[in-house]
């Protein structure tokens, strides 16, 4: 496919547009538009960021915004390089879509001015992608979960197109190696699509990638094997722009051909594998060391303009490269400049599933009261607790099949745990060849398992903030493996209340079984409470964090009503699964939950 001439024109300048602006956010806090000449006051003091991924960023960004205008396609996406956030915020700053919520972020001299300057400084936005702007699900401050998160987001979202980059660093992570097999859970007809963007510019922050020394038959070898169809890009608008359509187009064909049930099994979906050198359009060498094309463009490619003064004219050259003057004529933005981008809600920034608590819709919950143990006497009944969770589970995935907005996400342990019996409602989500025999397997499953932790908290991360609803069900030893997921997404949530747009989601609810203190079976090799113990160093951030240790069935039974309700915060329900004696009745366990809680 060949661009059109006027399609061709608008992604370069669009393109070098969003180039400027986010090199002059990392340098500039004066002389946005370089109208005289620059002085080392028009630099910022502290200079952040990191150039070396930002133009790759900014080359997707514009195809998609072509692609979304064409195609009317929704598209969510998910920066995996969020350090490149520089990039992003030009596109959310052009698009509209920033200043939404922030209306002096306007599309004038002013505004320009306020956007560069609002970039690593007080009060503005930092270096990463954060929830302080429109769009943002994922962060990207600990690489490895885009890709995860990026199909958590698209599983019963049958009109949703999520793009995900992956930098080449971030293909390195262990998280990202295994998410690469979530195509093989995704249902063609039900969910949505999600296309990965591996961009490979060679280098990480002082080495080449691995990724960057293969070579296209390794690669396409690589991902062949994983279910993909690559397409390989270069710096080509038209390569980028077919490569685009060609993929949209497989995916429409593979979306029509489930729904008519002509497919029963997708072994190939598409991605792309982009080649531009890192710093792309940068500056091309400075004392004597190359700078584009290596490692050194990683972050803030000259450092000293402010104390030398050929550091500074350097950096002049470069910016005036781009041509400010003739980008922004009389200090605007010219409105050709919008000619493809998608406005408003159909805007990427925009996408209304990135606000996820607008999109959330409570689930409707059975009485628990109907599941509850008959005890009449303490301790003369014996049940676990799990097992008898699970038949309330039973009649949540009942009551809420139709709206599909409630997953179980669970590392291969749902038996172990004794909550299989939702089975006989469900199955687990797989959808590559099986055998006869797998008897519980099939891609409209609402049950999700996969033997890393990783890619679960991934998928759970990407339903919830969304606005759907999960539990996490594990054994006490093996959560501690998403620790530090965790944690990020406990600082996501906590900033996310800042802004008050970001309206709630969905709790994340972890059940921990197998625990510490009853190990008959695998002994000390699975003792480890870590996980509670991450959680309770955090618990008073903002009352993020809840930890429960129910006695019995029945007050398990009160606690899992009141999780599945709950809102922006982390839920731990603490309860060991194997047969024990009961001691409170229903009513007793409500009792207690209330004055725990202060309700009288």
């Amino acid at each position: 496919m060949v661009l059109k001439k006027e399609e061709l024109a608008w992604a370069e300048r669009y393109w070098t547009t969003t180039n400027y602006i986010a090199a002059a956010a990392i340098y500039l806090r004066d002389n946005f538009l370089l109208e005289r000449p620059l002085q080392k006051k028009d630099i910022k003091d502290a200079l952040l960021g990191h150039w070396g991924t930002c133009p790759g960023i900014n080359f997707i960004y514009t195809h998609l915004n072509l692609l979304a205008f064409k195609k009317k396609q929704q598209i969510l996406l998910l920066a995996g390089p969020g350090h490149g956030f520089a990039a992003v915020l030009a596109h959310l700053y052009l698009e509209g879509s920033l200043q939404k919520y922030y209306p002096d972020l306007t599309r004038d001299t002013e505004g320009l001015g306020r956007v560069i300057k609002s970039f690593c400084w007080p009060e503005g936005f930092p270096s990463h992608l954060n929830p302080g702007v429109p769009g943002c699900i994922h962060e990207g401050g600990e690489l490895g979960y885009a890709l995860g998160t990026a199909f958590g987001a698209a599983f019963d979202n049958p009109n949703l197109l999520v793009a995900a980059i992956i930098g080449d660093g971030e293909a390195e992570t262990g998280p990202t190696a295994t998410a690469w097999h979530s195509i093989k859970f995704l249902n063609a007809a039900g969910d949505g699509a999600v296309l990965p963007i591996l961009h490979l510019n060679g280098y990480k922050i002082n080495s080449p990638s691995i990724y960057g020394t293969m070579s296209d038959s390794e690669l396409r070898s690589l991902f062949i094997g994983y279910g993909y169809t690559p397409f390989f890009v270069g710096t080509s608008h038209n390569e980028m722009a077919t490569a685009l359509e060609k993929s949209h187009a497989m995916i429409q064909d593979i979306k029509k051909k489930a729904h008519q049930k002509r497919i029963k099994v997708v072994r190939s979906w598409p991605m792309i594998v982009l080649k531009t050198p890192k710093g792309w359009t940068g500056i091309k060498s400075h004392n004597g060391e190359r700078i584009e094309g290596s490692y050194r463009s990683h972050q803030v490619p000259i450092k000293d303009p402010k104390t030398n003064q050929q550091s500074l004219k350097e950096i002049e050259r470069w910016l005036r490269k781009y041509n400010p003057q003739k980008l922004f004529p009389q200090g605007k933005i010219d409105t050709s400049l919008m000619r493809f981008v998608p406005q408003g809600a159909a805007s990427i920034g925009g996408n209304p599933h990135a606000i996820g608590g607008d999109k959330r819709v409570q689930l409707r919950l059975p009485d628990a009261r109907a599941y509850a143990v008959k005890l009449k006497k303490p301790g003369t009944l014996t049940a676990s607790s799990t097992a008898n969770f699970a038949q309330y589970l039973i009649e949540v995935m009942v009551q809420n099949s139709a709206a599909r907005n409630f997953r179980i996400m669970s590392p291969d342990e749902l038996a172990s745990n004794r909550l299989d019996a939702v089975l006989r409602v469900t199955n687990r989500a797989y959808s590559w060849p099986h055998s006869n025999d797998d008897e519980t397997l099939a891609p409209e499953g609402r049950v999700m398992e996969m033997l890393s932790e990783h890619t679960l908290q991934s998928w759970l991360q990407g339903y919830v903030l969304t606005g759907r609803h999960g539990i996490f069900p594990s054994y006490e030893a093996f959560l501690p493996i998403v620790d530090s997921m965790v944690s990020q997404y406990l600082k996501f949530i906590t900033t996310s209340q800042e802004y008050p747009w970001r309206t709630p989601v969905s709790a994340l609810n972890y059940i921990l079984t197998s625990v510490c203190w009853r190990q008959d079976h695998n002994g000390f090799s699975h003792q480890n409470p870590g996980f509670i113990t991450t959680l309770l160093n955090k618990a008073r951030e903002e009352q993020l964090v809840r930890l429960y240790f129910p006695a019995d069935a029945n007050m398990f039974l009160v606690v899992g009503e009141h999780i599945l309700q709950s809102t922006n915060r982390v839920n731990v329900v603490v309860a060991d699964k194997q047969i024990i004696r009961q001691w409170l009745s229903y009513d007793e366990a409500v009792a207690i939950w209330k004055k725990m809680r202060g309700i009288s």
